[in-house]
């Protein structure tokens, strides 16, 4: 059987257009294919389960526009199909008075890029809200929220199949390789060989090896960044309400260590950022030869490394102390204990670095003969996940002359 596309990644990007491109389309014969056992089991099964408002992004960019647009489509999706989620709404702190200037950055930023309700408050107003934290100034964005990305994942899959029988998930299915022909592309897995009329990649922290394959001249590389996460005890829960963030440093190109409370009701502090030694390494010992080589010899990493080796060591020295990582909640709750914090998971982020190690680039999306490739996509991707879906579908709704 040859089927009309075959999508390469089982996360939520992958998932979405697998959804999108069946609802326009419920004729067309669509194959999802993923390496491991289940969906979402890299980067959206690892992510902090943000809601993400799209504050933070340059007001007209695709991360911006898609954020905004993707946030109000999950949102429906979840309360339509009874995803677990929660419109809880967030706080940005100030903590000190040499960060006042960047909150004010920060909020006229999100004013610029339409996020509703959001408001600069006081200190007394912050600790209405969140009555733990000490800090100097805040700002509320109540249209921020979290959700189960898994379980949002699931059910975009397992609606897509149900539009048209003839189209497959296969999981366990790694692609290996690729081959074109005149009227179709085969697919070259640890298993058998699929053949399809037109491919989309959605391959997370494998993206631009695959876009390599498929003969994609890319001149960025996926350099991967862990995060490590806390988490609070049953007995320390009551300290956060919600979500807590500290303003972000824009020289840094992450957001800083945050609070989170998850749908579960387990209350997650960080994640730091540290570079990986594997791409799918979520201890913080694992490493993988290949991975590690092609990242340290990759001009863009060192450059990302000199101009950032502060915040490097910084990170790297909290990745492996509890006291440290510790004292940077400490900086929005000074009451927090080691006793209040607990070890819990980590996520790795697939970051396209530039040549000259910019970590900034917009989402990237691109087209190449019979195929596309989502080759950047980090957050807020999940939050812009049907949005990217549709983006997505229109392109291969016009390529296909359908």
């Amino acid at each position: 059987m040859t089927f009309d596309i075959a999508i390469v990644g089982g996360g939520i990007v992958g998932a979405a257009t697998l959804y999108k491109l069946q609802q326009k389309n419920p004729n067309l014969t669509i194959v999802l294919l993923e390496k491991e056992k289940e969906l979402a089991h890299h980067q959206t099964g690892h992510n902090s389960g943000v809601i993400h408002s799209g504050l933070y992004y340059k007001p007209g960019s695709l991360k911006a526009k898609n954020c905004f647009d993707g946030r109000h489509e999950l949102v429906a999706f979840a309360k339509e199909h009874g995803i677990k989620y929660d419109i809880c709404g967030k706080v940005i702190v100030a903590t000190d008075a040499k960060e006042l200037p960047n909150l004010d950055r920060i909020f006229e930023n999100g004013v610029q890029n339409n996020i509703e309700g959001i408001k600069k408050i006081t200190a007394e107003e912050v600790k209405e809200i969140e009555p733990f934290v000490e800090c100097i100034a805040g700002i509320l964005v109540p249209c921020t929220g979290i959700i189960d990305f898994r379980e949002a994942t699931a059910k975009m899959v397992e609606l897509a199949l149900a539009l048209n029988k003839e189209s497959e998930i296969r999981l366990d299915t790694e692609f290996i390789s690729v081959e074109k022909t005149a009227n179709c592309s085969i697919i070259q897995t640890n298993k058998e060989p699929i053949q399809a009329k037109y491919i989309v990649y959605c391959a997370g922290l494998q993206a631009d090896r695959l876009a390599k394959k498929d003969g994609v001249k890319l001149k960025e590389q996926v350099v991967p960044f862990r995060g490590d996460y806390y988490e609070l005890a049953e007995h320390a829960k009551h300290k956060v309400k919600n979500l807590i963030y500290p303003v972000p440093d824009p020289n840094f190109p992450f957001l800083g260590v945050h609070f989170t409370r998850m749908v579960d009701g387990s209350v997650e502090c960080g994640p730091n950022a540290v570079f990986s030694f594997k791409r799918e390494g979520y201890n913080r010992t694992d490493f993988s030869l290949r991975d590690t080589w092609e990242s340290l010899t990759y001009g863009g990493t060192w450059k990302l490394f000199l101009s950032n080796i502060k915040y490097g060591i910084d990170e790297y020295r909290r990745a492996f102390s509890k006291r440290l990582f510790l004292k940077s909640l400490q900086r929005m709750i000074p009451s927090l204990t080691m006793e209040d914090i607990e070890p819990a998971r980590a996520g790795v982020r697939a970051q396209l670095l530039s040549q000259n190690g910019d970590t900034r680039d917009d989402f990237r999306i691109e087209h190449h003969g019979n195929s596309i490739h989502v080759l950047n996509a980090p957050s807020p991707a999940a939050t812009a996940s049907l949005a990217i879906g549709n983006y997505i579908a229109e392109v291969v709704h016009e390529k296909l002359d359908l």
